[in-house]
């Protein structure tokens, strides 16, 4: 023992950073195999998830998807704020990450799909519009092309009102992809803010709050 920390406790820490470890090495691979689908060689932080969440405001909502979860790294945050009756789906479209999500929360709902068929999954899940879209996807490195289609297939399931909640990392401002999703968004919604620059995410990243 150290101190007055118990040797379950220290085995606790050790096997958690362990986890880390191996979430991190994992999504790495994923990166190098699938970059446009990954978007980053790490997972976000804590300190970007709770951004999100404090963006998105999901106490009030019913339905809430969230798009490329990767490991699930906003995922407890998202679940911490839905009332109990509230409906929440993950889609993820790399097959060795929705397979990380499943592990890291059994129960929750994620499909192995493009985001492209929200429809049809909502379909699925009988729920007509959705409350809250939170986004992981890599912006920027999509198409133009392919950013106006997602977006124009989630306008399919996004209740007016409803809130669009993404980020962006501050190294990616100058790609034309990222230019062209941050002139696109006050095109399609009615009020886009950005948050403050989340320093302590590697790489540092901002927030999109738009609401539809």
């Amino acid at each position: 023992m150290y101190g007055d920390v118990s040797q379950a406790e220290t085995n606790f820490v050790i096997g958690a950073l362990m986890l880390a470890q191996m979430d991190w090495t994992r999504f790495l691979a994923e990166f190098i195999q699938k970059p446009l689908a990954t978007g980053s060689v790490i997972p976000s932080s804590s300190y970007l998830a709770k951004t999100m969440i404090r963006q998105a405001g999901l106490r009030n909502a019913d339905t809430v998807l969230e798009y490329g979860p990767g490991t699930g790294v906003f995922t407890p945050y998202i679940l911490e704020q839905l009332g109990a009756g509230s409906k929440f789906a993950a889609i993820e479209i790399n097959p060795r990450l929705a397979a990380l999500f499943k592990a890291a929360h059994p129960g929750v709902p994620v499909f192995e799909d493009s985001v492209e068929n929200v429809r049809a999954i909502c379909d699925s899940l009988q729920i007509e519009t959705v409350d809250c879209v939170i986004s992981g996807l890599p912006w920027a490195f999509f198409s133009e092309s392919m950013q106006t289609r997602i977006l124009g297939e989630m306008f399919r399931v996004l209740r007016p009102g409803g809130k669009f909640v993404t980020f962006g990392y501050v190294h990616s401002l100058a790609l034309p992809g990222a230019r062209h999703f941050a002139g696109l968004l006050p095109t399609c919604f009615r009020k886009v803010t950005k948050s403050s620059i989340v320093w302590r995410n590697v790489p540092p990243a901002f927030v999109y709050r738009c609401l539809f």
